[in-house]
């Protein structure tokens, strides 16, 4: 069963699988309702797609379906993930977690370790999810200095001038680039932050107190 919040992901998702002969159950959204759904057609795996995977209460729904259906194996569907992230999957019952820019043979490759009661993820994510869960980490910020740490200086500069509400003539006249190079590091900012929009990236680092930790620029 494919469950996520974007209903057109989650019928692609489960049409891809059925042209590569798995049997999927239903394509359901969103995935607030989802848990619901899962528990009432028990399927073998549910793919669960999310985009804040570090949200808290994201993943209630997962813990909802392996209480009341423990068979079931949950596959997180998510972005570029943090230890963070993939803690709490973890610890709500998930059996795997899959990024969402993995390819079809990926996400089958997820499906079949799941449902053989394996571990679907990759070593040095699962090691560092281990490691959020023994060692969680104790200051609100900590999540801001991390995802700072990914970025280069030029594209926490593109991040704040975003957070700024500025477009990308006005991040290129700012930073004096071509407009087309600005357009090139708000696109690898997203990627890095896992985010899809400008909107959820400026969220994000607000809401991890990033940009509290950086200058703005003059």
């Amino acid at each position: 069963m494919v469950v996520d919040d974007h209903r057109l992901l989650a019928e692609a998702l489960a049409s891809a699988l059925k042209l590569r002969g798995h049997r999927v159950l239903a394509a359901a959204a969103p995935t607030a309702g989802a848990a619901d759904v899962v528990i009432s057609r028990a399927p073998e795996v549910c793919l669960f797609g999310t985009g804040t995977p570090a949200e808290p209460g994201t993943f209630d729904p997962v813990v909802k379906i392996k209480r009341e259906r423990p068979q079931v194996a949950v596959v997180v569907l998510g972005p570029v993930p943090s230890p963070r992230g993939i803690a709490a999957a973890f610890a709500a019952g998930a059996s795997g977690y899959v990024r969402h820019d993995e390819r079809i043979e990926g996400v089958e490759r997820a499906i079949i370790k799941a449902r053989a009661g394996e571990a679907a993820i990759a070593p040095q994510l699962l090691q560092s999810a281990f490691d959020e869960l023994l060692n969680p980490s104790a200051q609100p910020d900590d999540e801001g200095r991390r995802l700072l740490e990914l970025l280069t200086p030029r594209e926490v500069e593109v991040l704040v001038r975003v957070a700024e509400g500025e477009d990308t003539r006005l991040i290129a006249a700012g930073m004096g680039i071509a407009p087309s190079t600005a357009r090139t590091h708000v696109q690898r900012v997203l990627m890095k932050l896992g985010v899809g929009s400008r909107l959820e990236a400026a969220a994000l680092a607000a809401r991890t107190g990033l940009l509290d930790q950086v200058a703005r620029p003059t």
